[in-house]
């Protein structure tokens, strides 16, 4: 009984992880929570000219993602022009840990097979 419960459990924490990659999949959703930590809150023109490559279609569907699972938030103004702002959630702010050692890793890295 003890093996099947181990198995189990490993099962579930197989789609705890895949649950979370699937928050940060793609190539720019670990670039836009990397660039609101180094400030509490950044328009959409600010993020968009951090990254470097991203397209105008391509960052607002990524912050859409990044808001519907509760990682960022947006905040709108109601001023003319239309001012919004965007920030890391609790859930968010959690992520700077694993992030850091992410980094950490590349670093100690010598070089990557891509």
């Amino acid at each position: 009984m003890k093996a099947k419960d181990a198995a189990l459990s490993r099962a579930c924490s197989a789609q705890e992880l895949e649950d979370a990659l699937h928050v940060l999949d793609g190539r720019w959703k670990t670039l836009i929570i990397y660039h609101l930590f180094t400030a509490p809150v950044l328009r959409f023109s600010d993020l968009q000219r951090a990254i470097n490559g991203i397209s105008q279609k391509m960052l607002i569907q990524q912050l859409r993602n990044l808001e519907d699972d509760g990682v960022i938030f947006r905040k709108v103004y109601p001023v003319v022009p239309p001012k919004v702002e965007y920030g890391l959630t609790k859930d968010g702010l959690a992520l700077r840990p694993a992030l850091q050692a992410l980094q950490d890793w590349a670093k100690s890295r010598t070089s990557f097979k891509v």
